[in-house]
């Protein structure tokens, strides 16, 4: 019987003597505790994923190379495969180690390295070429990183060189679907290959991406016999016997919505902590979006550790107040209550004679969201709490959102998040705990930065919005395709006139979670100065 410990572990990307300690912790846990004869890590274990431009610094790839040789002398007793840039030839490759009895006894290097999406492995990775095969108990384990199971043929070939089972080590990050179609893919090689696979992916929150666990284990029949949990760390041992794996506990998958909140929630939790933040702080509004910020943030890191400020002006409707207070005390949060009309009647004082004669417009508007983020930079800067941005995805495509007003902060939990789907985490948050408000929920949404102004008056339909956006966003759709997919020509103009134009904002805009296939920044990278236009 061979016993295979799984171990879907959070790493701190760049942070090589605390992986380091972390990963011989893990390894003695799986020999100790668990009898394990081979432990899995997952891709680039030493580093974190992605380490981005740290690999093209000399001294931290001799520092990560150390560290696998310190492990192997630390931790002997038991097989270990962790991934690691591996320096040799004058080439850096993507590669994970076998170490045995205090040194490396086998070595492989990813032959795919994707370069698309949020993936840029070519910028940094030499490609391997050469499989790598060895025996534990007398069976034969091939590695594969990642991208390589996602090659045609790649584990056929593997199982005619002679694999009894498949070992993949990943860094395979989120998006909403993701998990489905990564099990899909792997259990259709397993069973063309009729091999087993053990697939270990990480968890855990870097920067934009988040990554889900969900690490598990495929028979020869293409069937899934192991799952670990969804967004938490987790060590598992799965036992082969004649080199099938036995049926283990399988984790049940959240649907769409849950994961997404989940992914949300684990995003917030790791950027503050792995940061040093003393915890996070928010303009809470009594609209939907803040109010769904405002709940992620408490689940990520406990109430204790969140406040918001109330910053009404002569426009914010008394209901405003009213939900925004009862959403903090639903949540039992720290709040305060800072009126900004002092703030806005000084600037407007002090532009009089400058705009004397101008025409009232967005201008004064924006000097209102202007004034709230400098009071909650200023708390935050004497806080040492993390400024969370609210802005969701469709107002970050159209530029509803103020530079340095209501864009000021440090993170952006839900910049991925298109407003419909904003209402459906709030739903799905309130089946949890009732804390927001149904009334937040119903009531037309609006930046309340003028007479009974709602979002409409600037913008189409959210529900025809949010379809316009995400094909042309997300999907590269042309505004003939819109039009042919029964949208309206004048509120595709209008969108896609409107993302063209406001790529300057997003570029200025705080990281945020990823959840879509397509998010801004990593994954879209658009000129700002531009001669394209998508409208007609």
């Amino acid at each position: 019987m061979l016993k295979i410990a799984l171990a879907q572990i959070n790493l701190l990307v760049g942070g090589i003597s605390v992986n380091q300690k972390k990963i011989i912790e893990t390894a003695q846990r799986a020999r100790d505790e668990l009898a394990a004869d081979i432990v899995i890590f997952p891709e680039l274990t030493i580093t974190g994923y992605p380490p981005e431009d740290l690999l093209l610094r000399p001294d931290f790839i001799k520092q990560a190379n150390q560290a696998v040789l310190a492990i192997a002398q630390a931790v002997q007793g038991i097989d270990i495969v962790l991934g690691y840039p591996e320096s040799a030839n004058n080439y850096l490759y993507n590669s994970a180690a076998v170490l045995r009895d205090g040194s490396i006894f086998k070595h492989y290097r990813k032959n795919a390295l994707p370069n698309f999406g949020v993936f840029d492995e070519q910028r940094y990775f030499h490609a391997g070429a050469e499989p790598c095969l060895f025996s534990v108990k007398n069976t034969v384990i091939a590695l594969t990183i990642c991208e390589d199971i996602w090659q045609q043929g790649l584990i056929e070939k593997n199982k005619q060189q002679g694999a009894d089972i498949i070992v993949t080590l990943n860094a395979s990050p989120f998006h909403a679907g993701k998990i489905h179609l990564r099990e899909d893919i792997v259990c259709q090689q397993a069973k063309k290959a009729e091999v087993a696979l053990v697939y270990v992916n990480t968890v855990g929150g870097q920067d934009e991406l988040i990554f889900d666990g969900a690490s598990f284990v495929v028979n020869t029949q293409g069937e899934v016999v192991f799952r670990a949990e969804e967004f938490a760390e987790q060590m598992s041992v799965v036992e082969f016997n004649h080199n099938m794996p036995t049926h283990n506990t399988c984790s049940p998958l959240y649907n769409e919505i849950s994961s997404e909140y989940k992914a949300l929630v684990l995003g917030v939790r790791d950027y503050v902590h792995k940061n040093g933040f003393k915890g996070a702080l928010l303009g809470l509004s009594g609209g939907i979006d803040s109010a769904l910020v405002l709940a992620i943030a408490v689940d990520a890191l406990g109430a204790d550790h969140v406040e918001a400020v109330l910053m009404p002006s002569k426009y914010t409707q008394d209901m405003s107040n009213e939900d925004a207070i009862l959403e903090a005390e639903a949540l039992g949060i720290k709040h305060h209550v800072i009126a900004i009309e002092p703030a806005v009647t000084a600037f407007n004082g002090m532009l009089a004679d400058l705009f004397a004669g101008a025409k009232t417009d967005s201008t004064e508007e924006n000097i209102q969201a202007r004034c709230r983020g400098v009071l909650l930079m200023a708390i935050s800067n004497k806080q040492g709490k993390l400024l969370l941005t609210t802005g969701n995805k469709s107002e970050m495509s159209v530029g509803y959102a103020t530079l340095y007003g209501d864009m000021a902060g440090g993170f952006a939990p839900i910049k991925d998040v298109p407003k419909l789907l904003v209402y459906q985490l709030a739903e799905y948050r309130n089946t949890i705990s009732a804390v927001i408000p149904q009334r937040v929920i119903t009531r037309p949404p609006s930046a309340e930065l003028a007479p009974d102004q709602v979002d409409e008056d600037s913008l189409p339909a959210y529900s025809i919005l949010d379809p316009i956006l995400e094909m042309y966003v997300e999907q590269d759709k042309s505004a003939e395709d819109i039009l042919a997919a029964g949208y309206q020509l004048a509120d595709i103009n209008r969108a896609l006139s409107l993302v063209d134009r406001n790529e300057y904002k997003r570029r200025q805009a705080p990281p945020g979670i990823r959840i879509t296939p397509r998010a801004f920044g990593r994954d879209r990278r658009y000129p700002i100065t531009s001669g394209y236009k998508g409208s007609q």
